[in-house]
């Protein structure tokens, strides 16, 4: 065979779980046929009896190996020069071996020998960079990322992409191993460099495969379980406090209470437990949207103008001591974000979240993730509106149009100026300017992340015809730039609904991963 016979090609490693149901001659053989059947271009085989059994059945490339647990080294794919050749003996098109660095029973330079007197190819799995460099140097023809993540430490889960790249800048014969186990997968494998791409537990360790699925499902029979228990919501407003039990899409009761803003944070949160007294034993986790930036249950202010807070407050420590369960806090925008995500007008897809109100704020999703730290703080860019002197929610938001109505000599809320607009010029002028500042936001979102769709919420977002406004200010765009913009369905509730299913979908994941600490 030749080594551009597996250029772009896909391989499969045909190797069952050891004493498994499938650990059988048979199998392996039916295995590789089946493989070849749906296109793969070449096989990998390990053991002499597997080897001697599929070899008759195709004249497809077999890369062959032998696996030996042996006690003088840690070394155990083809770790000695007799095995080698008899892989090639066997019928093996390429014989692999373990191309680390690690102490061995035979060098590679002697395996590469033995493999290549036999007219064989040669394939050296390797660990790292170092190993790939080393193997090269001493002759092999092509080199796998197999043996990333399995030389030491904890073993990772997904592939490693950096070292297929970092490969093909010393060969173009880089084979991607390890840890494939989804198309998407395997195509970033060959995007990287990947001359040829190996796939095995997730075509021929059904164990392995039905434990991924087993365990996915588990996660989301688990998290159905956590969303029909309420969760206590809270939604801290610069002017009122809403909060809610809240189960999946549904908030099953619900309570305002002003935000007096000289008070503080730990008053806002006994005037919710005040409030919210006659639901105790009735939530099983309490769960905070606020505007500002949260990290790690801090709670610091992003615009002190929106909302005084004390820079670094605790909030999640403080509702935990307040209402006895555990608690999570985010963004109220990307809770709100996530909230149309999951129930809303999202339905599913990629979007971000735009509310505009007294200030501006959003939220993004990406691949069914909400992003969270700083992103979506869009309110915060240092935008034309204000020439990057000022945050761009002070050039376009609700105080923005109090203090523009009343430099105009007509002091009026943001209310009072849309209600005017459709009859007083100088109402629409205020009003036309925050929708076209508003589309340029959103032009630039598109450019962004250019997700299925840009949410709209917010008193002013949810105004009568103002996104009517913003489509009007993007019609000169060319289609594909052009953001397809959808009104917030879940209304004033969003930032309720979207912190709670959010926080359990946080403290779930914080419960596994404090489970497998203390395993």
């Amino acid at each position: 065979m030749r080594i551009d016979d597996l250029r772009n090609g896909l391989m499969v490693s045909c190797q069952p779980v050891p004493g498994g149901p499938m650990d059988n001659p048979e199998t392996v053989v039916a295995f590789a046929l089946a493989a070849l059947a749906g296109g793969a271009r070449a096989l990998r085989i390990e053991s002499l009896a597997y080897l001697r059994a599929v070899r008759p059945a195709t004249t497809a490339p077999i890369v062959g190996i032998i696996k030996d647990d042996r006690d003088d080294t840690a070394v155990r794919i083809t770790p000695t020069v007799e095995q080698a050749i008899a892989l090639c003996d066997a019928g093996a098109d390429i014989v692999a071996f373990d191309g680390t660095r690690r102490p061995r029973p035979a060098s590679i330079a002697d395996l590469i020998a033995a493999i290549a007197s036999r007219g064989r190819l040669t394939m050296a799995d390797c660990s790292n960079l170092d190993d790939a460099r080393a193997a090269l140097a001493a002759g092999a023809d092509l080199v796998g990322t197999t043996l990333s993540g399995y030389t030491g430490g904890p073993e990772p889960t997904v592939p490693d992409f950096d070292l297929i790249s970092a490969i093909r800048e010393l060969t173009p014969n880089v084979i991607a191993e390890g840890r494939i186990h989804t198309p998407d997968q395997a195509a970033e494998a060959l995007r990287r460099g990947a001359f040829c791409v190996v796939v095995g537990s997730a075509l021929t360790r059904t164990e392995h495969a039905t434990s991924w699925f087993k365990a996915a499902v588990d996660n989301a029979a688990a998290r159905l379980a956590v969303a029909d228990t309420p969760v206590l919501a809270i939604d801290i407003g610069g002017t009122k406090t809403l909060a809610g039990l809240v189960a999946g899409d549904r908030v099953l009761a619900e309570i305002t209470v002003p935000t007096e803003r000289e008070a503080g944070p730990d008053a806002w949160v006994d005037a919710v437990a005040q409030a919210a007294g006659g639901w105790s034993g009735q939530f099983s986790q309490v769960a905070a949207a606020v505007t500002g930036f949260v990290s790690d249950g801090v709670w610091s202010a992003m615009n002190p103008a929106t909302l005084g807070i004390p820079e670094g407050y605790r909030l999640e420590e403080r509702l935990a001591e307040r209402f006895g369960v555990p608690a999570f806090a985010a963004n109220d925008a990307q809770a709100a974000a996530w909230g149309e995500y999951r129930f809303g007008a999202g339905q599913g897809d990629d979007l971000v979240f735009v509310t505009v109100s007294t200030g501006v704020g959003g939220g993004v999703v990406l691949n069914g993730k909400p992003l969270l730290g700083v992103a979506g703080h869009f309110g915060l860019m240092r935008g034309a509106s204000t020439d990057g002197k000022s945050p761009f929610e002070d050039g376009v938001a609700g105080r923005w149009i109090a203090a523009q109505a009343a430099a105009a000599g007509y002091p009026a809320s943001a209310a009072e100026v849309f209600a005017l607009a459709p009859r007083k010029g100088w109402a629409e002028a205020i009003v036309d300017q925050t929708a076209r500042r508003i589309a340029l936001l959103c032009a630039d979102i598109q450019l962004t992340f250019d997700p299925a769709r840009i949410v709209i919420g917010g008193g002013i977002g949810l105004a009568p015809g103002f996104i009517g406004r913003l489509e009007g200010h993007l019609a000169a765009l060319k289609p594909r730039l052009r953001p397809r913009l959808l009104p917030a369905r879940l209304g004033h509730r969003a930032g309720l609904v979207g912190v709670a299913d959010l926080s359990s979908v946080q403290l779930h994941n914080k419960g596994k991963h404090n489970a497998q600490i203390r395993a």
